[in-house]
């Protein structure tokens, strides 16, 4: 059996990266992580093939080779997902598919053609989708009952990959997430017990990186990296020893819950390890919201000083901030933003709540008769999909006014420079640091933009001799965040423009449904009145 693994584009979005990329000589964030783990599941007597198209589009050649195209995608890639199974329907090819986007949403996949709907996790539906085909099955979907143990989960093939194409590579350690936020689909899709491979199961996958040549940023894709504490802490006392004996070839990020920061320990092993940064899903400063939404994780202690802490243990805060929740009182645009600024957060991950399938916000809304659509979507440049309980037009305006001012260039630098000084010196010097061509072409490159062509170039330079003197050993990272000022500042546009565009026409869909209704509601009383004058001649 002859599979060609392909993996949709993205569209442009707020971790899309594009210019910061381009500055750097990749050409994609960082790789399929579920597909190279579907290829190491199925068997190995199969041939596999994998095209990314983030990085180049699938050649003629590779459609004529396959005997069986798999597609895996989340929801924001629907788009292109669509696409491919055309492309692949075209070429003659029976396709499977399987991912969030079609484990959400399996009547949609197939409605686009796909043959195969194996979903939810692998390891379960994987085997049965195999045994199906030794039977000749020509269609199917494939469901699993059960959470598998991920402890028997194998290597995924790095090897497939074009690891010169990407910025960062992907692992993951574990699944699930204990809590239970209303607007989370990661309980619907891997349960609130977080399942976790062994320590040694995840230092032979770093050692396959290691061995295929892989040095700098890893990012654990865990939903939540410290789910469960106790193996965590297992896990980065085995993982210290093993980066120390290699001499720290890897630049580990990863999300993680606010709650990390009362955990000393946790972050100092963290920091040990070589983590570098980490995202807090930190959603609004409203106490209120948070409770609402269940978010109740964030309301136990002061966000501020949560943040403050993660930053000074050595790791770098990145975080998530949503607007829209129900009772949210006017001003949560302003709220977000100062909280951003007081927090000195350089990187903040903003978007309107969307309601996303089978979640608990998805089911009460849709009990409540408010969703707007049956889908959902997290990019930033939609409307909500549902009903919000203060106008929509207030909110997108909260919305874009907050976006911009978080983005503004002077801001962005300042805060990047405020966060780097707050943070730890890191207490053991990495191989990964060391700079080769593309990134010293790469720092030139922003040097130039941002130290002489630039408008705010007297505040980078301010800022980029503050961290040499102050923070010398940061000064590499932090560059790497003004790298992203080249992205963001092209993103803000876009969400701008998007939004208002959006805005407008749901202004003009929402005047064309009441002048409708105003209009039937006159001809029904024309009708009642013409019915009472008969009535009366007779």
């Amino acid at each position: 059996m002859r599979v060609l693994l392909v993996y949709p584009q993205f569209p442009k979005s707020f971790w899309s990266f594009e210019k910061s990329l381009e500055l750097v000589g990749k050409k994609a964030l960082m790789p399929p992580l579920g597909l190279i783990t579907v290829a190491a599941i199925l068997p190995q007597t199969w041939e596999f093939k994998l095209v990314d198209c983030n990085i180049r589009l699938v050649s003629k050649s590779e459609w004529d080779w396959a005997d069986l195209v798999i597609i895996s995608a989340m929801i924001v890639q629907k788009e292109d997902f669509w696409h491919q199974i055309q492309l692949a329907k075209q070429h003659g090819k029976s396709v499977a598919v399987g991912g969030p986007y079609p484990t959400a949403l399996p009547q949609e996949a197939k409605a686009m053609g796909a043959d195969y709907l194996v979903l939810d996790e692998g390891e379960i539906t994987l085997p049965m989708f195999v045994a199906a085909l030794e039977k000749g099955a020509l269609e199917g979907t494939f469901r699993a009952t059960e959470k598998p143990d991920v402890s028997q989960t194998p290597v995924p093939r790095f090897d497939l990959l074009e690891m010169s194409a990407y910025d960062s590579m992907a692992i993951q350690f574990s699944r699930g997430c204990p809590f239970q936020c209303e607007f989370c689909d990661i309980i619907v899709l891997y349960g609130r017990k977080p399942r976790t491979k062994t320590p040694p199961q995840l230092i032979v996958e770093l050692e396959a990186l290691y061995k295929l040549g892989w040095r700098g940023r890893v990012f654990m894709v865990d939903d939540n990296f410290i789910g469960n504490k106790r193996n965590v802490k297992l896990l980065l006392q085995e993982l210290k020893e093993w980066m120390a004996k290699h001499g720290y070839p890897f630049k580990f990020f990863t999300e993680a819950s606010v709650n990390l920061a009362e955990d000393p320990e946790l972050m100092e092993l963290m920091v040990a390890c070589n983590f570098y940064a980490v995202f807090l899903g930190i959603e609004t400063p409203d106490e209120d919201s948070l409770t609402l939404t269940q978010k109740h994780q964030n309301t136990r202690n002061s966000l501020y000083e949560s943040v403050t802490a993660i930053t000074k243990s050595g790791l770098m805060v990145m975080s998530g901030f949503i607007i829209g929740f129900d009772g949210e009182k006017a001003g949560a645009g302003d709220r977000i933003t100062q909280f951003v600024e007081q927090t000195s957060i350089p990187i903040a991950f903003f978007s309107m709540l969307q309601a996303l399938p089978d979640t608990a916000l998805w089911k009460r809304l849709e009990k409540e008769g408010r969703l707007r659509l049956q889908s959902g979507d997290v990019n930033q440049t939609t409307l909500m999909n549902f009903v919000p309980t203060r106008p929509i037009e207030e909110i997108a305006q909260e919305y874009i006014q907050a976006f911009w001012k978080l983005y503004d260039p002077a801001r962005f630098l300042d805060r990047a420079y405020r966060h780097y000084l707050m943070m730890a010196e890191p207490k053991h010097k990495s191989t990964a640091q060391k700079m080769h061509w593309l990134e010293i072409r790469a720092l030139f490159k922003i040097l130039w933009r941002q130290g002489v062509i630039s408008e705010t170039r007297k505040l980078f330079w301010r800022n980029f001799f503050g961290i040499w003197r102050y923070k010398r050993s940061r000064l590499t990272e932090f560059i790497a965040v003004c790298a992203r000022l080249e992205h963001f500042l092209d993103y803000r546009e876009i969400v701008c423009k998007q939004i208002s565009k959006q805005l407008a026409e749901f202004q003009v869909n929402e005047a064309r449904i009441t002048d409708e209704h105003n209009h039937n509601h006159q001809v029904t009383q024309l009708a009642a009145h013409s019915s009472s004058i008969t009535l009366a001649r007779e």
